[in-house]
């Protein structure tokens, strides 16, 4: 008596009936969610409508000129300013306060300059040298007010009017603004080779309290703790970067168009490599793991009789030398029970798996001769491209403006730490007369950032987290709408009868015409609860950053399991995605029935599935890598001129792995587009084939459309029809 199954039939949903008017692809289909299609289209309206109204209050100036102490840009045309693009703190010792990271801003007065000053002085040197020799004040008065023209002027009367700095030190320009140019010999740090200098109250300073005030300054530009030191270095690194770009970039587009090139040959030899090369590397994968078994045991045998060799793991606890793990009998006998256990795992697979192995081989096979009869699908991931990298420019154009929008806002900026005028708003015009400066000496009005008090401008943080909702949603509906298009192209080869005769003309141009007019809605709303799962990710990766020092180990602990279970999420809702997109194609149907209908003919297939999903995603990697991996190799030989004939051709280089890393992440990512489209084909193929078997008997009426090769492994047959069988007695006749 035959055992039943635990789960009857109707758990995952009714096999698919027979349809005798069922071709292929639905053609007489409707729209479908067509009320997530009008909040679809209402959203990229108002989207446009944010755009434009950040583009409106925004300057993006503000992101890429720095600002003076009276909001002014430094080197913006048609500006007095023009030709003083970088900015000088008067006294940059003051930005050494901790006030800094606090207010986001330092109190001294800031001036733009056109170039930085080149050596140690101060303006009371200056006083007592000028008469004699007027290029001190000639050079002095470059880093003072435009206005001031009395050198003359009491040290203590230009200090209270904040017209010319009290000292100057040698610096150079980073991030457009004037910082000492440090130099470390011999562990010592230096500007200008002198490591202490005089300020401008005539006392003796160390350089480093200069470096202190510079990391300040730094970290309050850059959001970081870095130092002033190590970025400088950065920025030099990043010259020579841009150099060989600039000197190399003929040949890495070279480099690229090559692994196109190579990536579109070993998609279309696959068809007849894919079974050979699958099975190369599970004997392969047999034969390694079979040779760490031998090793692991002769290391076992070899270690019998050393003194401290039996001694466990547990008794000699944790070490950081590894080294002292690999002496001990019990690890090579871990290793090797644990090898074993691969071993015998992979070779009852492949014994008990063999027919669906050959199945997801068969499927890659075919894949190959869907891409070889619709070539043009080779060629959309183009498409998706340019869409991705129009919806990328409007979002990062849009959050620019976002953020530089507002009027400049001005600050008391102090030194003291009991002023309590500090961090308030203030008017630069009417502060010299105020009572502030009064009971705060030495405090400054200076810009603090760019805002406003208006609807719009404190709802700014608001607008970007919708900017960025808005953003995931376009990208991932952009992807969708491309693996719609493909699937309904394969979906239209796959039920072809007789391949290629009975293929629609153009099916890629019709099916990507159907997803547009029909499915926009659909596709949209399984982007919308992709890309919320995505925001949600994004929310808990900022806190994650912003929580890295806290000590609170159930926070922490928390916060890790929600990344795991929505990185899970994401994941689990792709992979449904996918599938939902495939029968929409096929049948039209909203997402949701066609996201019920891909599940239940999954799980009703569930061990099949697991097969060829792992299968298909072992090979597509190893191509991908063996695509980039020789390329890479190539550009190795090439930028180390190590190939004779070309060797003069090759560019100077200050760093040899600045193309050849860009050439091979390149590589990579053409062959990820093109191998993606494969994968689509193997996947729609795939559910074609599920639904070929569920609703056809190979009858006469109902024959099969899967591939001959697929009905060999099957056992399953097409029965001809008489007239079929009258002409192959003739034929044989």
């Amino acid at each position: 008596m035959a055992r039943k199954s635990a789960i009857p039939p109707s758990y995952y949903g009714e096999p698919h009936k027979f349809d005798p008017t069922f071709r292929g692809p639905v053609r007489h289909r409707g729209c479908t969610d067509v009320l997530c299609c009008v909040i679809f289209v209402i959203i990229i309206l108002g989207y446009i409508v944010l755009g434009t109204v950040a583009w409106m209050h925004g300057d993006p100036r503000k992101v890429v000129y720095p600002t003076d102490s009276h909001g002014q840009f430094c080197g913006q045309q048609g500006t007095p300013n023009a030709k003083k693009a970088i900015l000088f703190y008067f006294n940059i010792l003051q930005c050494a306060n901790p006030t800094v990271l606090i207010n986001l801003q330092c109190p001294t007065t800031q001036l733009c300059v056109s170039k930085c000053p080149d050596r140690f002085a101060t303006y009371i040197d200056m006083q007592l040298h000028y008469r004699r020799n007027k290029s001190y004040w000639e050079y002095y008065k470059q880093f003072c007010k435009p206005d001031f023209k009395n050198p003359d002027k009491a040290f203590s009367q230009v200090l209270r009017d904040e017209d010319c700095p009290s000292m100057i030190v040698p610096s150079r320009p980073f991030l457009q603004r004037c910082f000492p140019d440090f130099i470390t010999r011999n562990g010592t740090l230096t500007v200008a080779n002198q490591t202490s200098f005089k300020d401008g109250h005539g006392e003796i300073r160390s350089v480093v309290d200069l470096r202190d005030a510079a990391n300040k300054v730094t970290a309050m530009q850059q959001g970081t703790k870095s130092g002033i030191t190590s970025l400088l270095d950065a920025k030099e690194v990043g010259i020579k970067i841009f150099e060989d770009y600039a000197s190399s970039w003929f040949w890495i587009l070279i480099g690229l168009v090559i692994s196109m090139l190579v990536s579109l040959i070993f998609i279309l030899l696959l068809r007849f490599t894919a079974g050979v090369l699958f099975w190369m590397v599970i004997f392969g994968v047999i034969a390694a793991v079979g040779y760490g078994i031998w090793h692991c045991y002769w290391e076992y045998s070899s270690l019998q009789g050393k003194p401290d060799s039996d001694i466990t793991i547990s008794d000699i606890g944790f070490q950081t030398d590894f080294r002292v793990y690999l002496q001990l009998r019990q690890t090579w006998f871990i290793f090797m029970i644990s090898l074993a256990v691969i071993e015998a795992i992979v070779i009852l697979v492949l014994i008990f798996l063999r027919n669906r192995v050959r199945i997801a081989i068969a499927l890659l096979k075919e894949g190959s001769k869907a891409i070889g009869c619709i070539m043009t699908t080779l060629f959309y991931p183009i498409i998706t491209f340019l869409l991705l990298a129009l919806c990328i420019a409007y979002w990062a154009v849009t959050a620019v403006f976002l953020a530089s929008s507002g009027d400049a806002v001005y600050k008391v900026m102090s030194t003291l730490p009991n002023c309590k005028y500090t961090n308030l708003t203030c008017d630069p015009e009417t502060f010299s007369q105020s009572n502030v400066t009064t009971l705060c000496p030495g405090s400054q009005c200076t810009f603090a950032f760019y805002g406003g008090e208006s609807l719009y401008h404190r709802y700014i943080f608001v607008l970007q987290l919708c900017n960025l909702l808005v953003f995931l949603w376009l990208v991932n509906f952009t992807i969708a709408l491309g693996q719609c298009t493909l699937a309904g192209a394969f979906a239209s080869y796959y039920w072809a009868l007789r391949k290629p005769a009975d293929i629609p003309a153009y099916p890629l141009g019709s099916s990507f015409g159907r997803a547009l007019r029909y499915h926009t809605g659909s596709l949209a709303f399984g982007a919308l609860i992709l890309s919320i799962v995505q925001f949600i990710r994004i929310i808990l990766e900022y806190l994650d950053h912003k929580l890295k020092g806290a000590h609170n180990a159930c926070t922490r602990f928390l916060l890790c399991c929600l990344k795991c279970c929505f990185w899970c999420l994401e994941h689990f809702i792709r992979f449904m995605n996918r599938n939902a997109y495939i029968m929409i194609s096929i049948y039209g149907k909203n997402f949701c029935a066609s996201a019920r209908d891909a599940f239940f003919l999954l799980m009703r297939n569930v061990m099949r599935v697991a097969v060829l999903d792992k299968v298909t995603d072992f090979l597509l990697f190893l191509g991908k890598l063996l695509i980039s991996g020789s390329v890479g190799v190539l550009a190795f030989f090439f930028f180390t001129r190590q190939i004779p004939v070309i060797q003069e051709e090759v560019p100077s280089l200050n760093y040899y792995w600045v193309p050849l890393l860009t050439v091979i992440f390149g590589s990579y990512m053409i062959a990820h587009g093109f191998f993606n489209v494969y994968a689509m084909c193997v996947d729609t193929l795939f559910l074609c084939f599920l639904l070929d078997l569920e609703k056809n008997d190979g009858s006469v009426s109902r024959p099969y459309y899967m591939a001959s090769s697929l009905r060999d492994i099957l056992n399953k047959r097409n029965r001809k029809r008489p007239d079929e069988k009258k002409k192959g007695r003739k034929q044989k006749k």
